[in-house]
């Protein structure tokens, strides 16, 4: 149903319980773990290119800023996918429209960042938070795929995600992109607010690093979830 370029991603993961996520989730879904650990993720980055299918991309509409907050999950069917807490984004006709088509939790908040040499910075500023998130990373040259059975693997290479509406009704969509180019990205910068504010503690570094460059993503339409 869509197009897309997801760029200059950021991939911070802590450690959690995993019965505090399972806490959070809605009725059909069930926190995925590898061997037997959770995670949760704060995961800064680009959008660009946004369009529907058979559209052009629009300069005003189709580049933005987005930062959310995920968890790992699978549904009853077994099928394994992402869990949004949040998604920050200073595009309010997308903010609108993701809230309406795909039951995510969008929010709206203002954004500055900078591309210089390598290095990226950005700053997210979420006006009910009264706080900002920092992030400053560069990535290195060393670029590889996610090896299958790894945790980095288990982190970074998901094709599905879940969302729920105001009834509780689950549904679930497919996302299509070649596997990321990874690599661990010189951090230099990271206070992730929107993870504490989803009921997270995450005090110092965050313990696993990763950054893409970019892929080109395609969208598919949500399904609800029997």
């Amino acid at each position: 149903m869509g197009f897309q370029r997801w760029s200059e991603l950021l991939f911070l993961h802590w450690e959690v319980p995993r019965q505090q996520v399972q806490a959070t989730l809605p009725a059909g879904l069930f926190v995925d773990t590898w061997e037997g650990r959770a995670f949760v993720g704060v995961v800064p980055f680009f959008m660009e290119r946004v369009r529907p299918a058979g559209l052009p991309s629009l300069p005003w509409l189709s580049w933005f800023h987005e930062l959310n907050v995920r968890t790992y999950v699978v549904d009853a069917h077994g099928r394994p996918g992402v869990w949004f807490y949040s998604l920050d984004c200073d595009q309010p006709i997308a903010v609108w429209l993701a809230r309406r088509l795909f039951h995510l939790p969008y929010q709206h908040a203002r954004f500055r960042s900078s591309r210089v040499g390598g290095e990226v910075t950005c700053e997210a500023r979420r006006p009910t938070l009264g706080m900002a998130d920092r992030f400053r990373w560069k990535r290195c040259g060393d670029v590889r795929l996610a090896e299958p059975g790894s945790l980095e693997f288990f982190l970074v290479e998901r094709y599905r995600l879940f969302a729920a509406n105001r009834r509780g009704e689950l549904f679930t969509g497919r996302v299509h992109h070649v596997p990321y180019p990874v690599c661990a990205p010189e951090v230099t910068a990271e206070a992730p607010a929107v993870g504490r504010a989803a009921g997270f503690q995450m005090t110092g570094p965050a313990p696993l690093r990763h950054a893409v460059a970019g892929v080109d993503v395609a969208i598919h339409p949500l399904e609800a979830v029997r």
